[in-house]
């Protein structure tokens, strides 16, 4: 009888803990569509968003630049943006949210690495030397230039607000911060947003929008592929680090 190998069963127990996460998201996920879709005809949720979005439109073209100011400002204040911006879908739909988050978001995404670069940069110093991911992040610039700007704006392991600080500190050049935070926030947002108009079509117009529903999955691919492609990028660049 041949003796247990320790070392494999750790990777078996280490793999298999991924694999039960990846089972219960989806599972997750479809209680909480379920609930939301029972919520709204309890408590009539689509009339409701109807009467919110009918009174952002009314401002005309203030309601969006108010909402982009409002977004800048939660980014700026280290507000959670996935909140802000379920709620520019559920306000203005696929196409006006699309462009009003993505304005918001790099707008104030900017604001917050300039803040850190020039205004308040020991005051972060002190608030991130104690982070771990902060000091990998640093160590992969330096070691790596503009494409860690990209690949950590696909990682969900990279905090939003971690990254809009964090990068303030590190030597990045500021328009290549912007430009690639920019492109790669990009996706995540149409997927947040168009996901979110293909719900709230749904509970307002009690119909399926399989549009939406098309473009959300067609993203969602999209975005699958670019995080695996950018965890590949990453490891191996960390790989050569060390």
């Amino acid at each position: 009888m041949k003796p247990t190998d320790p070392s494999k069963n750790a990777h078996i127990s280490s793999s298999s803990a991924p694999r039960k996460k990846s089972i219960w998201r989806p599972i997750v996920l479809g209680f909480i569509i379920i609930a939301l879709m029972v919520l709204s005809y309890v408590f009539n949720l689509g009339g409701r968003l109807g009467e919110l979005r009918e009174w952002i439109l009314s401002l005309g073209s203030y309601g969006p630049l108010v909402y982009i100011l409002i977004y800048i400002v939660a980014v700026v204040f280290a507000i959670p943006g996935s909140i802000i911006t379920i709620l520019g879908g559920v306000l203005f739909g696929s196409v006006v949210g699309v462009v009003a988050v993505s304005i918001g978001s790099t707008i104030g995404a900017s604001l917050a690495f300039l803040i850190s670069r020039y205004v308040a940069r020991e005051a972060i110093v002190q608030r991130f030397e104690s982070n771990k991911k902060f000091h990998r992040l640093d160590q992969l610039t330096k070691e790596h230039g503009a494409i860690i700007v990209a690949i950590t704006r696909l990682l969900p392991f990279f905090p939003f607000n971690l990254l809009n600080y964090g990068f303030g500190l590190t030597q990045v050049p500021f328009w290549t911060y912007v430009f690639w935070s920019w492109v790669c926030m990009l996706p995540g947002t149409v997927l947040y947003v168009v996901g979110t108009d293909a719900v709230v079509s749904a509970i307002s117009e009690k119909r399926i929008p399989w549009g939406l529903i098309i473009i959300f999955v067609i993203i969602l691919g999209v975005i699958t592929i670019l995080v695996n492609q950018a965890r590949k990028k990453l490891k191996s660049k960390e790989g050569h680090q060390k």
